[in-house]
């Protein structure tokens, strides 16, 4: 079911599907709720799923002006308050994971687990803040769906792209429409936010890592090293995967998506 609330009187649009244990599923940058399509089919009839699409995608109307993570995750809250949600498991892919990171900080009590799917606490390097700098200056003067044409392909893994070309195709299509703006302000969100890891470390609930062994966007050894930070953590690896294991694997994926909800203590 689709369903709309307004949220500094911009109207936010996110799906409930299924009954059971509330599960929220976050999107990452340049993308939508539709990335989660294959996990809500095999999940939804064992859990009440919620996918937003955050400002900007989907038919979410974008935030005006600069974009904070922390807003963010005020805004997941609300989504949360919405439904009448006391607690949920946060899952959130990518840009969506620095949202869920944020999240936990704020709103601990809200969360029953969370999960990083290709993401990571740590802040960026001064090698990825400069790149993302130059991301923004490319879309600024180049668009948006230039910039979705040159970045997806790194998205995947290289098996992926030989194997799967119409996976690779079928997002740029989707994507060439985003909004330039919202594209700079997000990756202007992800430059600035902090390392995170001090959440992981202090956390009571359990964490799931979800890493792709071909992914090119995060340090394979920088993933697994963090991994070990909560005290109760539940980790896996994607052999064949790149940065979009729920697509290029999405058969795993839901599997341990599915087993991790099933040893949740609730």
């Amino acid at each position: 079911m689709l369903k709309t609330i307004l949220h500094q009187s911009l109207p936010l649009s996110y799906k409930v599907e299924g009954k059971g244990l509330p599960v929220m599923l976050l999107h990452g940058f340049a993308e939508d709720s539709i990335v989660w399509d294959g996990q809500v089919t095999d999940l939804r009839a064992r859990y009440q799923l919620i996918i937003p699409d955050l400002p900007g995608s989907g038919p979410s109307a974008p935030l005006p002006g600069a974009t904070t993570l922390e807003e963010l995750a005020d805004l997941i809250k609300a989504i949360l308050v919405a439904e009448g949600v006391e607690q949920t498991v946060l899952i959130g892919h990518s840009m969506g994971g620095y949202i869920t990171l944020a999240f936990a900080e704020k709103y601990p009590d809200r969360l029953k687990a969370f999960g990083l799917f290709h993401s990571t606490a740590y802040a960026d390097s001064d090698e990825k803040k400069s790149g993302r700098q130059k991301s923004i200056e490319f879309i600024r003067r180049n668009g948006a769906a230039a910039y979705i044409r040159q970045s997806t392909p790194n998205l995947f893994a290289d098996s992926t792209r030989k194997q799967q070309p119409e996976l690779m195709a079928s997002l740029i299509d989707r994507y060439a429409g985003f909004n330039p703006e919202v594209l700079a302000a997000y990756q202007q969100a992800m430059i600035l936010r902090p390392d995170r890891t001090p959440v992981l470390q202090q956390s009571t609930v359990p964490v799931l890592f979800i890493f792709g062994q071909q992914d090119a966007l995060l340090p394979l050894d920088a993933s697994l090293r963090q991994s070990h930070m909560p005290r109760l953590a539940h980790i896996h690896l994607l052999e064949n995967s790149g940065h979009m294991g729920m697509l290029e694997d999405s058969g795993r994926s839901n599997r341990i998506l599915d087993d991790f909800l099933q040893s949740l203590p609730f």
